[in-house]
C-alpha cells in the first residue's frame, strides 16, 4: 500500500499494533509460566487481560474508520519478543530470571507506548476524537504497566537478585 496521506500511515500503525498486540498475547503466558514473584506474576496477568482488551479497542477503532481489522506483521515486536525470550531462557536463579522479565517486558511496553502515542497524535491530528480517546486509554495503560514493573523492580526483585550474585 503506498502512503498517500497521513490516514494511510495511521491505518498502517493500526495494522501494526494489532499486530503486535497478538503477538504478545501468544507470549505472556509463556512469561508467566517462568515468574517466581508472586507480585511479578499477578501484574503480568493483569496486563495478560488488559492486552485482551487492547485488541478489542483496535477493532473497534478500526471499525470506527470503516476498515477490516487486519494485521500487518510487526517485525519490531517480534525482535523485543525474541530477545526477550532468548534473555529469559538463559540460566539463571529464580530472583535473576524475574529481574530479566522485567526487563525484557519493559522493553515491550516502551515500544507500545511510543506507538500509541503516536497513533494517538494521528488520531488527534484527523479529527477522529473518539479513537484518540481509545488510543489514550489504552496508552494510559501500557504505562502503568510500565510503571508497576518499575515499582516491582525497585520494591525487591532487583535487590534479591543483587543478593544471588
Amino acid at each position: 500500500m503506498k502512503l498517500e496521506s497521513l490516514n494511510d500511515l495511521y491505518l498502517t500503525e493500526l495494522k501494526d499494533l494489532y499486530s503486535a498486540e497478538d503477538q504478545i498475547i501468544s507470549a505472556l503466558p509463556k512469561i508467566i509460566g517462568k515468574v517466581q514473584s508472586p507480585g511479578l506474576r499477578q501484574a503480568l496477568e493483569k496486563h495478560l487481560e488488559e492486552t485482551r482488551g487492547h485488541v478489542a479497542r483496535l477493532e473497534q477503532v478500526f471499525e470506527m474508520s470503516g476498515q477490516a481489522a487486519k494485521k500487518q506483521k510487526c517485525k519490531g515486536m517480534e525482535g523485543l519478543l525474541d530477545e526477550g525470550d532468548e534473555l529469559i531462557g538463559k540460566d539463571a536463579t529464580p530472583a535473576v530470571r524475574d529481574a530479566a522479565i522485567i526487563a525484557a517486558c519493559q522493553r515491550v511496553e516502551h515500544y507500545e507506548i511510543a506507538a500509541y502515542g503516536t497513533v494517538r497524535s494521528y488520531a488527534d491530528q484527523l479529527g477522529l476524537n473518539r479513537a484518540s480517546t481509545m488510543l489514550q486509554e489504552t496508552l494510559d495503560e501500557e504505562s502503568a504497566a510500565d510503571q508497576k514493573l518499575t515499582s516491582l523492580a525497585k520494591q525487591g526483585i532487583n535487590t534479591q537478585a543483587t543478593r544471588t550474585a
